[in-house]
């Protein structure tokens, strides 16, 4: 039993010793597994390092300059085909209307002049960012510096199809009046162009290399300095026919309307589109509505009492617009867009009883020199009617003809004539009972005359018997006129 255990023991001893020397294929695996990513990662470095080192005098992949593709290629590279441009260089250019020209380089003597631009973009680069490149793309614009004639570029430009064919200058859009409100009348686009522009776009489509240019496109014709959109255009309208919703009547013998048909024409605009309200030509209207519906000192036809036809002229009496006042008038009016029916503004004294002829209405006096009589018509009906002594027929003492008003009314007044050079004292000085002026600078009135021996026939011809100007009335006539008549009452004298 004890020998059995002890080769037992021994056994496992053997076995012990057996392990201890049998290969250790678990801790060399990993050790190779590292050194195999180590040299990959190593060998990646290298290519990473080798190809940022080329990206060092390389442009990165994806790289445009003025719409080129120079990926991969050398400052050198890009000097070179940029001066292959310029020596086989040309500009198509396309007008409006289809036609089309060319200026070529060698025209207009166009040499590339070597720069540092391009190597600038090279140096800009970092070559270790070259990955970055795969993903993205980079494109510069540069301006390539050039040398060209002036001149020669002056005169091809001056040669195109645009510029040598009839210029028609673009129209703005504009206001425009059509019966019933202002509207937008369009813009029109010409064929001019506008030479800074064109010379502009054609130097700078030349600089860019471009192989055509469309003038059109670039904007090189004259555009019109408004369009329908024009915001200033749009307030002018809106202000327009603010004015144009004005209507003023003038209540005349017929109804004058000042509305839009006629302020529309008072209307237009500047070259800012600032609304003009045209004030002369208002106050030419004004002039033109006052020469037509003014009657002081006109010449009027009419039926007499007597039923004699006749015509007077001159006097004070009758319709006078006081055409500067009426001017602010109707101008606030219009500028208010206001509705209004009123008289226009008279001067004192410049209005009449009637706009229709005779425009004394049917309240007057009327006195026939050629009858040396006189009616007193109240209403259409003669209140009153008498013989009378005018002014003697010669030029210092003629009763003037015309239509008149009655000024003033008095009694007892003391009439004085003109002073007498010799004597230096008035030509006379009689009292009358019933004084009635109808003109205040020559003192001419209707009044009693009880030194007069009778009235009417021929008696106004007889020296000393005809008046002084006046119109002699008897005593009890003057007298009942005076009590019925009121001052402003039309007093017509004629023949």
């Amino acid at each position: 039993m004890h020998t059995q255990r002890k080769r037992r023991t021994a056994g496992k001893k053997y076995s012990n010793i057996g392990h201890r020397n049998m290969p250790d294929i678990y801790t060399s695996a990993p050790k190779k597994s590292w050194i195999i990513i180590g040299s990959i990662l190593c060998l990646l470095l290298l290519i990473y390092i080798a190809i940022s080192v080329f990206f060092m005098s390389h442009f990165f992949m994806n790289t445009g300059i003025n719409g080129h593709n120079f990926s991969g290629k050398t400052v050198s590279d890009a000097e070179r085909y940029l001066k292959d441009q310029v020596s086989d260089y040309s500009l198509t250019i396309w007008g409006m209307d289809g036609t089309t020209d060319v200026i070529k380089g060698a025209d207009i003597s166009l040499v590339y002049v070597d720069n540092n631009q391009i190597e600038n973009i090279l140096k800009k680069q970092n070559p270790f960012l070259w990955p970055q490149s795969v993903f993205s793309k980079k494109a510069v614009s540069i301006t390539i510096e050039l040398s060209y004639n002036k001149d020669a570029l002056d005169q091809a430009v001056g040669s195109l199809h645009a510029v040598t064919t009839v210029q028609t200058p673009p129209v703005s859009a504009q206001p425009e009046f059509d019966g019933t409100q202002f509207v937008i009348k369009p813009e029109t686009y010409g064929t001019a162009v506008d030479m800074n522009v064109l010379k502009e776009k054609i130097t700078s489509a030349i600089m860019k290399f471009s192989s055509e240019i469309n003038l059109e496109k670039e904007k090189c014709y004259a555009l019109p300095k408004y369009t329908s959109e024009s915001k200033e255009l749009k307030q002018a309208c809106a202000e327009m026919n603010k004015y144009c919703k004005a209507s003023i009547t003038y209540p005349m013998n017929e109804a004058v309307v000042v509305d839009k048909m006629l302020i529309s024409t008072w209307l237009t605009t500047d070259d800012n589109m600032n609304v003009i309200f045209h004030e002369d030509a208002v106050k030419n209207w004004l002039e033109e509505f006052g020469d037509k519906y003014d009657t002081i000192g006109t010449t009027r036809t009419f039926t007499t009492p007597s039923g004699k036809s006749a015509t007077v002229t001159g006097g004070t009496y009758g319709w006078s617009v006081d055409e500067d006042t009426e001017f602010e008038n109707l101008k606030n009016n219009i500028k208010n867009g206001e509705t209004v029916t009123r008289e226009p503004e008279y001067y004192i004294g410049g209005t009449a009883a009637a706009h229709a002829m005779p425009d004394w209405g049917d309240t007057f006096v009327d006195v026939d020199l050629s009858e040396q009589h006189m009616w007193y018509v109240v209403n259409g009906s003669i209140a009153l009617e008498t013989d009378v002594i005018t002014g003697e027929p010669i030029p210092e003492k003629i009763t003037p003809e015309g239509t008149y008003s009655l000024q003033d009314k008095k009694m007892h007044e003391i009439l004085v004539g003109s002073i007498d050079p010799a004597t230096g004292k008035p030509s006379y000085e009689t009292e009358v009972t019933y004084w009635m002026r109808i003109t205040w600078d020559t003192g001419i009135g209707l009044h009693d005359a009880t030194w007069q021996s009778g009235f009417g026939g021929n008696l106004y011809q007889i020296p000393n018997i005809g008046s002084h100007g006046c119109i002699n009335m008897p005593l009890d006539m003057a007298g009942s006129l005076y009590d019925m008549i009121e001052i402003g009452t039309p007093v017509i004298v004629h023949y």
